[in-house]
């Protein structure tokens, strides 16, 4: 592969523009990168983070999103360390780390302990550099999470790369890289609830029916899922729910603690999720819980106070623990989340679309609007 490579990608000018197809240039290749031509990538929220200039000063643009890439390696560097992989191979792409601190060392990359700067920056870490720049020569942030997926060229840094051995099945699991490692971890890597156990999810976006799905295929005694959005709720029976909750319901006078803890015989739930960051839904799933219940934090929150009863909270012997990335090691969980799909107890195919590059815009409007779960685009 010869440098400089002319490819295009989704550009973010700034900070609330659209995503626009833009031609770009990869200059170079680092030793320790792999390029990758992106066949798909999943959507998610994080990548409107970026897009609305909410991540706290950590991007410079402009910058490409996109961290839930799928294609095919068309070079590596010189210094790759996994020998396993080749030109030519089918991969999913997922987060990256830097390797090097005790987290890191120990295989618990989600918590990296420069997570935030070497996966939201779109800069590689340290020095701040990108393989890219624009038609104008000005550099373009290509690397958010170690692969800017939203290109269909990318410098991708190694330690995303997830060998894919169903590149048939590709579109359906580029999401894997985040939005399904992310709710289904939080299930089976941090709270492993028993199958007695009750289990609360509060949204039921792509992060929250990939945790229903992995609760349902333990399983467990009851699941809630919670959500506005009543065609969202009826899949999420489809898929296991066996309690759902819309907040907005307004034949019911109960709050939505209450309906909870009806639902699950006075207790409250043993673990609640929330995946949307809002803090009064946050602090509903605090309330929620039963006597040493446990809950997590997904959903990325602003920056502001919530309100916990400190003493009833403790009382009740309750935890709350905040995930990122489900607590995945990527490269044998994603392999497993696979082989669940395999055996048809995580059907990520019932919750995803694929769109042409060319229809992002209509990807992103059917997902905000419900009619989408989980929307991937095809370049």
């Amino acid at each position: 592969m010869q440098f400089p490579l002319e490819t295009e990608a989704l550009v973010v000018e700034t900070p609330g523009e659209e995503f626009k197809l833009t031609p770009i240039i990869i200059e170079e290749l680092r030793p320790d990168e792999v390029l990758v031509e992106m066949s798909y990538s999943g959507i998610c929220h994080t990548d409107f983070l970026l897009q609305k200039g909410l991540l706290g000063g950590l991007i410079e643009y402009p910058a490409i999103a996109g961290h839930e890439g799928a294609g095919y390696i068309r070079a590596l560097g010189a210094e790759v360390q996994d020998k396993s992989l080749n030109v030519g191979d089918p991969v999913l792409l997922s987060f990256t780390c830097c390797g090097t601190c005790e987290p890191c060392k120990e295989n618990r990359r989600s918590r990296c302990d420069v997570f935030p700067f070497i996966n939201l920056t779109a800069r590689r870490w340290p020095d701040k550099s990108s393989a890219t720049k624009l038609a104008d020569g000005r550099a373009v942030g290509s690397h958010y999470f170690g692969q800017s997926s939203f290109a269909r060229v990318s410098a991708v840094q190694e330690r995303c790369v997830v060998k894919c051995a169903y590149p048939d099945d590709m579109a359906i699991y580029a999401p894997m890289g985040c939005g399904y490692q992310t709710g289904a971890g939080t299930v089976l890597n941090i709270l492993k609830p028993r199958p007695y156990q009750t289990v609360a999810i509060f949204g039921v976006g792509s992060v929250g029916f990939a945790a229903l799905m992995a609760a349902a295929a333990l399983p467990v005694k009851s699941i809630i899922a919670i959500d506005v959005v009543e065609r969202k709720l009826s899949l999420a029976k489809d898929l296991g729910a066996t309690h759902t909750i819309n907040p907005s319901d307004a034949e019911t006078q109960l709050s939505v603690v209450e309906r909870i803890k009806e639902a699950t015989g006075g207790r409250g739930a043993d673990f609640a999720i929330d995946t949307t960051g809002i803090p009064s839904v946050m602090e509903q799933m605090l309330d929620c819980l039963a006597p040493g219940g446990t809950a997590a934090s997904v959903g990325v929150p602003p920056p502001v106070d919530i309100s916990v009863n400190v003493g009833a909270f403790f009382l009740g012997t309750k935890n709350w623990v905040t995930v990122t990335e489900g607590d995945s090691y990527a490269p044998d969980f994603i392999p497993q989340l696979i082989d669940l799909h395999r055996q048809g107890k995580f059907p990520v195919e019932r919750i995803c679309k694929v769109y042409p590059v060319a229809e992002m815009e209509q990807a992103i409007s059917e997902m905000e609007s419900g009619v989408v779960i989980k929307p991937i685009i095809q370049f």
